[in-house]
């Protein structure tokens, strides 16, 4: 029994799992440990075999869990915030379950809870499917069934759940607008688990049943949006996919449409961009266009669709997207009727991604046009509702400066960025400044610029 036991540790699975010795661990573990800067680790194989031994194992010291974090890939955060050796569960996981589960509603259920437990912290920022998978995952969506009614012996549930999750996941929108994506991953992906529980154990009528599936496809769309916001990118694909599923669940094509968006997002901004990955998503999107309820979910669509096109180099079609964006914000409904979450969608946003695509085709003073438009338009963007978002366009737009050779515009936009940034944690406004502080170590000479330089080092 003793050896069963220890053969179940975390820790030998993984070795078992790898096809490493213990001693090949450890001695990569002690460079790893060198390298953190914490010195000599001795090299010993029966220290593997005392971490996993059944009856009383000792427990690695901080620095040396530290290091085999980093051999495994797993953030570091994770080992102060779950015990040894429940953090090594990390190295574990498979995706098997969110990408190939049945498009039902067990296998919802299944990818659902999968994903919203143990993620991995991936902070390469890169993509993990393949276009063949994008297609499978538009072809199973576009034919998926809602979720029929729920018979099973547990608690009855009502509308007045769904309710009291709706205006939660309000909340936690707003929260990542002040906060960033970093503070609010885990909240985001804790009301997916609670939500998941109670579609599986409860029973509900089918209006309710669809109105929970919906609500899972927010928390899981949110979920995504905060990994991608921390520059999580892998992690964020699979929350998407799994809205993608919850939202099938739901019968709601608005719902899946606003996961399609956001995943494209991801796919034309990661390190190695797939715009056209990204443009597949958004066409699949709007497949379904008469289905989709919300004029500003429509106008997103377009929007995604010109950075898409932008990025690839297509000014045409970008430009074109443009047109389409500002056409379906202009048929829309008031603010008031359309769904609480597009709150972020007006002109003004129109604009200030138009600005984006501009330069990102090597226009900056096109860019510069679109910018003053977005800010002076009767429709403006709202700058207090999310300093973030702001932080990121300002940022741009000391980019437009700096490219036409506005040296003074540059700095002086550059520095309303960095002071919007403060307090919100999100990696992709700090990968933004950081980008534009590079492109200003040019023209150090230049005292305005080394002034900024200096005070945001």
């Amino acid at each position: 029994m003793s050896a069963i036991l220890e053969d179940r540790h975390p820790l030998n699975q993984i070795l078992a799992l790898r096809g490493w010795t213990s001693e090949y661990c450890l001695r990569r573990v002690a460079a790893r440990h060198r390298d953190l800067g914490y010195g000599a680790m001795a090299v010993r194989k029966e220290k593997v075999s005392r971490w996993t031994r059944p009856e009383s194992p000792q427990t690695p010291k901080i620095p040396t869990q530290l290091a085999m974090a980093g051999v495994l890939g797993i953030d570091s955060r994770e080992v102060y915030a779950r015990p040894w050796p429940l953090w090594l569960l990390l190295a574990l996981k498979d995706d098997t379950t969110i990408w190939e589960s049945p498009w039902t509603p067990a296998g919802t259920i299944q990818a659902l809870e999968d994903a919203g437990g143990f993620v991995e912290l991936d902070r390469r920022g890169l993509l993990i499917t393949t276009t063949a998978t994008v297609a499978a995952v538009l072809a199973q969506w576009a034919t998926a069934e809602p979720a029929p009614a729920v018979s099973a012996s547990g608690r009855r549930i009502g509308a007045a759940v769904a309710d009291r999750f709706d205006s939660r996941l309000n909340q936690l929108r707003h929260l990542d607008d002040d906060l960033g994506g970093d503070h609010v991953y885990d909240a985001a992906r804790a009301e997916s688990r609670l939500i998941t529980r109670l579609l599986r154990d409860n029973t509900y009528t089918e209006e309710t049943g669809r109105r929970l599936h919906a609500c899972a496809a927010e928390a899981s769309r949110l979920a995504g949006w905060c990994a991608f916001d921390s520059g999580q990118s892998a992690a964020a694909e699979k929350h998407f996919v799994t809205s993608l599923r919850a939202a099938a669940g739901s019968g709601d094509r608005t719902a899946g449409a606003t996961a399609l968006a956001f995943w494209a997002n991801v796919r034309y901004s990661s390190h190695r961009p797939d715009p056209r990955g990204a443009l597949d998503l958004i066409d699949g999107a709007l497949a379904h266009r008469a289905d989709i309820a919300s004029p500003r979910v429509v106008t997103m669509l377009h929007i995604r669709q010109a950075r898409a096109h932008s990025i690839a180099q297509e000014p045409a079609a970008a430009y074109r997207a443009i047109d389409d964006a500002l056409a379906a914000y202009d048929r829309g409904i008031p603010p008031g009727e359309d769904l609480l979450s597009m709150y972020w969608v007006n002109t003004g946003e129109v604009f200030q991604a138009a600005a984006s695509a501009a330069l990102s085709l090597g226009d900056p003073q096109r860019a510069l046009t679109y910018f003053s438009a977005a800010a002076t338009h009767r429709d403006p963007y709202d700058p207090e509702k999310e300093p973030r978002g702001t932080a990121i366009y300002l940022a741009r737009k000391a980019e437009a400066y700096l490219a036409l050779g506005d040296l003074d515009g540059a700095v002086e936009t550059a520095q309303q960025s960095v002071e919007l940034m403060g307090g919100v944690s999100s990696a992709r406004g700090s990968e933004t400044l950081t980008g534009l502080r590079t492109q200003l170590t040019k023209h150090r000479a230049i005292p305005a610029v080394k002034g900024f330089l200096d005070e945001t080092a």
